[in-house]
């Protein structure tokens, strides 16, 4: 399709309808995850909800990413979101016969995520769709703050209503945000054009062909590793944070210190989102990171919540300057044919670290809390500090390798590849 700037609108519906649908995930994702810890008291409880909500659409992500570049984006977008919703459905329709067991949160969390993996390699894919190489930067500010959005908006309106009523209202609105974004996809869709292959490659072969996009380049792929690491020490953040916190104060001072800490994200992805980055994308990337990397580990060294969102909000202020250039590095080195495919083994291979994160980090609090006798909070502090410095050693190693800071000068994406037998 031809992008012209007039796109650039269509985005923004198609963003807004992403913004609302991430704080309705993200109100369900504060609320079962302080249901489950009022209940159990066990970080790695929490620690396997955030798991199974992850894992599925992790593994689903490669040919979610080939179907991506076979059929409709725009038309996977609305299946994706639409029936991920069918898992929180399932959870409500649990809680309104009685209490739900763990098993029923945890099989309502794996339904959703199994139905979401189709949206994201199609909405990334989309973006690259719509809009010039020029508007990818200002864009992806505002990616960033629909995703921060959990984080900001989420957990006060949480914190509020589980003030006035239960969980339950939680869900049932979090299920009335899909039908206001598979709205927004469904509008975007009708007035673009979309440009599929009329006769699809063989589903194996274009799988093959999204990782020979990856591999071409060697900075490439040595920076999705490198990737993988940082999404290793961040999801030791996102998982233990909250532990952390809990471990010395009530549910409604925890909605407003993730509300105050990830408001950082708000601020920088709104200056991105107006200003965007111009050049000297790597040195963004790894600085970002490392100022990143001091906010987490002196998050979990006080128990004072002032000090807290404030070393929060230098964690989240940092993110979306080295996301921006993160995404932007990958995009401009990716023949926009292969954009879906390749973001699906992007993705996959970078967060791969969650899934380690997401697996271990509760057990090894929880480990360290009993050796210390100090409890699941001094567990969670002492494993969130090591993360932090690990995440500052890991970007300044970042800064140093040549392979990765050559992908700054590519002006134009590497061509499309040829056939292969």
């Amino acid at each position: 399709m031809t992008k012209t700037n007039n796109n650039y609108g269509r985005f923004l519906l198609l963003w807004a309808g992403e913004f609302i649908s991430s704080i309705g995930g993200g109100l369900t994702s504060f609320g079962l995850g302080l249901y489950i810890f009022q209940k159990t008291g066990s970080a790695a409880d929490m620690a396997l909800l955030t798991l199974l909500g992850f894992l599925p659409a992790l593994l689903l992500r490669v040919p979610a990413g080939v179907l991506a570049d076979r059929y409709d984006r725009r038309l996977l977008m609305m299946i994706g979101d639409g029936l991920s919703g069918l898992g929180v459905l399932f959870i409500l329709i649990c809680m309104l016969q009685g209490e739900a067991a763990l098993w029923q949160i945890y099989l309502g969390t794996t339904v959703s995520s199994v139905f979401s993996a189709l949206l994201e390699p199609s909405y990334t894919a989309t973006i690259t769709d719509l809009l010039t190489k020029e508007q990818y930067s200002k864009a992806n500010g505002l990616v960033s703050m629909a995703g921060s959005s959990r984080y900001i908006f989420s957990p006060i309106i949480a914190g509020f209503i589980l003030a006035v009523s239960d969980i339950k209202l939680i869900l049932i609105i979090d299920i009335g945000t899909f039908f206001l974004t598979v709205v927004a996809a469904a509008v975007v869709r009708a007035g673009i054009k979309t440009s599929v292959k009329r006769e699809p490659e063989p589903f194996f072969k274009s799988m093959k062909e999204g990782w020979a996009a990856v591999t071409a380049k060697k900075g490439l792929i040595v920076l999705v590793v490198v990737s993988s690491l940082i999404c290793l020490f961040m999801g030791v953040f996102q998982v233990l944070g909250e532990p952390f916190v809990l471990s010395f104060a009530d549910s409604k001072t925890l909605g407003i210190v993730e509300t105050a800490a990830a408001s950082g994200m708000l601020v920088t992805s709104i200056l991105l989102g107006i200003r965007g980055i111009k050049k000297h994308f790597v040195r963004a990337l790894w600085v970002g990171l490392a100022v990143s990397g001091v906010g987490m580990a002196m998050f979990a060294v006080f128990k004072n919540p002032v000090i807290i969102c404030s070393f929060g909000f230098l964690f989240f202020a940092a993110l979306p300057f080295a996301n921006n250039s993160l995404d932007y590095l990958v995009r401009t080195n990716i023949p926009d044919e292969l954009q879906g495919r390749a973001w699906g083994f992007l993705g996959f291979i970078s967060q791969l670290g969650y899934v380690a994160a997401y697996s271990l980090s509760g057990i090894t609090a929880d480990v360290i809390g009993k050796a210390t006798g100090k409890g699941v909070g001094a567990g969670s502090s002492i494993t969130i500090i090591g993360a932090g410095i690990c995440l500052v050693i890991v970007a300044l190693f970042m800064s140093r390798i040549r392979k990765i800071r050559e992908l700054e000068n590519t002006e134009e994406p590497a061509p499309a590849l040829a056939e292969t037998a």
